[in-house]
């Protein structure tokens, strides 16, 4: 189990995920419905461990989530789909969210 991120670690996971193209195709075709790993790397014409890596990205940002199922054929399968989000940014929204934000890195005395 992940830990809970903050509001503003939540805003810069989330901007940080959509920051990436490849992030952002896999969203655009898991928005159509949920998509089992083999076929959304096809789709999304990525190698499985490059997509996984870029899907682990998407979960941790709360834009995606997995479900498995067992096929016909008693095969495991990975589902993924889009999670129910709406991405406002507005100055006010920033402000928030950096009020959760601890220093880091120079800013630190």
């Amino acid at each position: 189990m992940t830990a809970k991120l903050l509001p503003g670690e939540r805003l810069l996971a989330k901007l940080a995920a959509l920051a990436n193209p490849h992030r952002c195709r896999i969203l655009a075709v898991l928005a159509h419905g949920p998509c089992y790993v083999s076929q959304l790397a096809r789709e999304v014409k990525l190698s499985r461990p490059l997509l996984q890596m870029h899907l682990r990205k998407l979960e941790a940002a709360e834009l995606v989530r997995n479900r498995m199922e067992i096929s016909d054929d008693g095969k495991a399968m990975k589902f993924y789909e889009v999670r129910d989000f709406d991405l406002r940014i507005a100055p006010s929204v920033i402000a928030d969210a950096a009020k959760t934000l601890g220093a880091t890195g120079e800013d630190k005395e």
